[in-house]
């Protein structure tokens, strides 16, 4: 007898519907073709224990298994429950009239309970997509799944309550969840608060402008200066997420396996912070099972990367082609996929090996050179793609010992927030384009224009600190941003000055005693 069932594959972060189809016939050979992987040959003895301990005889049955299309590898342990109901009914063991209608996914353990796996949501938007009824999965699983509206999601905790459903013996509650409602009401509640920070409004008003046009940003100051701690308070002042990118972001964390059991959408942006140790692939993703890495897990976020210069080469390079395409397109001999990769970038980085050049008090100890070959560390190109560079100083012991509190990140976001619907308005009409970061040649000659009286300061800012012309694209960009946040229609000299003193790195002679 042959009997379809019907399951889902991640490839990136999106699914494709897997038909599983089984033959049963006398006989104890079980074979599965189709391009398996080790997890979905192993799944023989697990789904073969699991019915026999939920209570249904199927000894002495051969199968033979083909999952299509034979030509997408499949990977993990979600075919278990799909491959058991078919075995189930191509063994007459169960009747049922409603399978077709109905995605199953699920890994079982060997008593016949069932366990969560990854990627649910996109399979589900996959079963919606392709027209099924209803999507079967682990109970674990069900409010993610559940997101997707206009499917029945059904969470199940054991084989034996998958069949009693499929049978009519047992009527299940779909699950619901309000996806809209519970988004609109969603409390964005941080643990950190820029109003606890003690004095450094330069370094503030320079998140404040990072965060209203998404351009990334890199922190230069001694130890305990507080490059990490404010850096940790950056997604209490980032705008809050639309619909659209929480559904994408919550995507890519299911698909990684990084949503935590009764997870819904996401709300908050996310903030990655990899340690320097990091690999290559562990950031941009891929592996032997394809999965997303640090920069794709950061998207629509923060990829904050503290001591920036002792981040391997290789993997401060791999940052290149992202940070200007937005996504990352992984090629094996085995595989290529597609992960988004739209980051705000946020570096720190001593002045030095010794930490204290510039210092105010403290004396550098680094020998002639050792500043500027530090520096190096970091590539031209990789620099050229940071449009703000900030030196932080320590703080008086007088602001660390005052009780006032600073300006609360709610202030500070209420003002990024409505810089960027004017850049939403503004890019209306550019898919791609989202904020000032992402202009490109001709959007920057439609909305950078400069008096020439502004135009003039700027010349003469850059010939006196002999900036590169790779600065000048940089301080456009985040004039604008600038003049977006005073509600400006033009870029006025007070929106150049500041952005010019956003560029510490370019000054020639920086790094030089």
């Amino acid at each position: 007898m042959l009997v379809k069932t019907y399951a889902a594959a991640v490839q990136g972060i999106d699914a494709i519907v897997i038909t599983i189809e089984t033959v049963v016939k006398k006989g104890l050979q079980y074979t599965i073709v189709g391009l398996p992987d080790t997890a979905v040959k192993e799944s023989g003895y697990r789904v073969r224990t699991a019915i026999s301990q939920s209570g249904f005889g199927i000894s002495h049955l051969a199968a033979v298994i083909n999952m299509a299309p034979a030509d997408v590898r499949k990977e993990g342990a979600a075919y278990d429950l799909p491959i058991a109901v078919s075995l189930l009914v191509g063994s007459e063991i169960i009747k049922t009239d409603i399978l077709e209608q109905y995605m199953i996914i699920g890994e079982l353990s060997l008593d016949g309970s069932i366990m969560p796996v990854k990627g649910a949501l996109p399979m589900a938007i996959c079963a919606r997509t392709a027209g099924f009824k209803g999507l079967i999965l682990p109970e674990a699983n069900a409010t993610e799944a559940a997101v997707v509206n206009r499917l029945e999601v059904y969470g199940v905790s054991n084989l034996k309550q998958v069949v009693d459903f499929l049978t009519g013996n047992e009527a299940l509650e779909p699950t619901s969840v309000n996806t809209r409602a519970e988004f609109t009401a969603a409390n964005e509640s941080f643990d950190y608060d820029f109003d606890e920070v003690k004095g450094q409004e330069n370094v503030k008003r320079a998140f404040e402008v990072a965060c209203a046009g998404g351009h990334n940003i890199l922190l230069i100051g001694s130890p305990g200066a507080g490059k990490s701690m404010m850096a940790k308070r950056l997604p209490s002042i980032l705008p809050p997420l639309t619909l659209g990118e929480a559904l994408e972001t919550t995507k890519i964390h299911s698909v990684a396996g990084k949503l935590k059991r009764g997870s819904r959408l996401m709300t908050v942006r996310p903030f990655r912070s990899p340690h320097h140790t990091i690999s290559p692939v562990a950031m941009v993703g891929g592996g032997n099972n394809p999965l997303p890495g640090e920069i794709s897990l950061a998207h629509n976020g923060i990829l904050f990367l503290d001591e920036f210069p002792e981040f391997p080469r290789t993997v401060l390079e791999v940052l290149r082609q992202p940070l200007e395409d937005r996504h990352i397109s992984v090629s094996r001999a085995r595989y290529q996929v597609d992960y988004p990769a739209a980051f705000m970038l946020v570096a720190s980085m001593n002045p030095c090996p010794c930490g204290y050049y510039n210092h105010p008090t403290k004396r550098c100890t680094c020998p002639p050179g050792a500043v500027s070959k530090y520096l190096s560390r970091i590539s031209g190109p990789l620099l050229d793609r940071i449009d703000i560079q900030v030196e932080i100083m320590p703080v008086e012991f007088d602001e660390l010992n005052s009780k006032a509190k600073g300006e609360s990140s709610a202030s500070i976001r209420a003002r990024v927030a409505s810089a960027r619907r004017i850049q939403s308005e503004r890019f209306a009409s550019e898919p791609e384009i989202h904020c000032n970061a992402q202009m490109n040649a001709r959007l920057m000659q439609q909305h950078c224009q400069l008096s020439p009286q502004t135009a003039d300061i700027l010349k003469k800012a850059m010939k006196r600190y002999d900036m590169s012309a790779r600065a000048y694209d940089r301080i456009l960009k985040v004039a604008r941003t600038i003049a977006d946040l005073a509600g400006s229609l033009e870029i006025e000299a007070a929106h150049i000055g500041e952005a010019v003193g956003y560029r510490s790195l370019d000054r020639t002679g920086w790094g030089t005693p």
